[in-house]
């Protein structure tokens, strides 16, 4: 671990699902496992990792963003839109969000989108296509197991 986390308080943890008290669920197209508890749980490859303030030999290194590719996304049926199953419920799903270092909720609604009214079709890439693809060709090879996975954590 490095000096600089180390000050600031990091510290490694081999058993990080033991010690967080979460239950790992294999994933079905990467090796990471998938977390139980988690209500929207997505599974994703690195595409690319852009390091930032590369410019800056003081900074360069401390902080990178990674552009990952969605291949799997599983939701609990409780925050998905009624007769929808592809699409999240914002009324319903609740996420943590972290401010400044602080956790948040998320509040009512403040103003009503237009951009909410636009057909979700029509902002889906082609990497929707892809993914379905490859879960299609995926499945060969697996046992038989339900087409939408649910879960709760209730």
């Amino acid at each position: 671990m490095p000096e600089r986390k180390t000050s600031r308080g990091y510290r490694h943890v081999a058993d990080k699902f033991n010690i967080a008290g979460l239950t790992p669920r294999k994933a079905e197209t990467i090796a990471a496992p998938r977390v139980l508890e988690c209500p929207i749980q997505l599974e994703a490859v690195v595409e690319a990792v852009h390091e930032i303030a590369e410019g800056d030999e003081r900074l360069k290194g401390g902080a990178m963003t990674f552009e990952v590719r969605v291949q799997r996304v599983h939701a609990e049926e409780d925050i998905l839109v009624a007769g929808n199953p592809n699409r999240i419920d914002p009324d319903k799903w609740r996420p943590l969000i972290m401010s400044f270092q602080k956790f948040y909720g998320l509040g009512a609604q403040v103003h009503p989108s237009t951009l909410a009214e636009v057909p979700e079709a029509k902002y889906r890439s082609p990497d929707v296509d892809r993914a379905r693809q490859l879960i299609t060709a995926a499945k060969v090879n697996w046992p038989e197991r339900p087409s939408v996975e649910t879960q709760s954590t209730k």
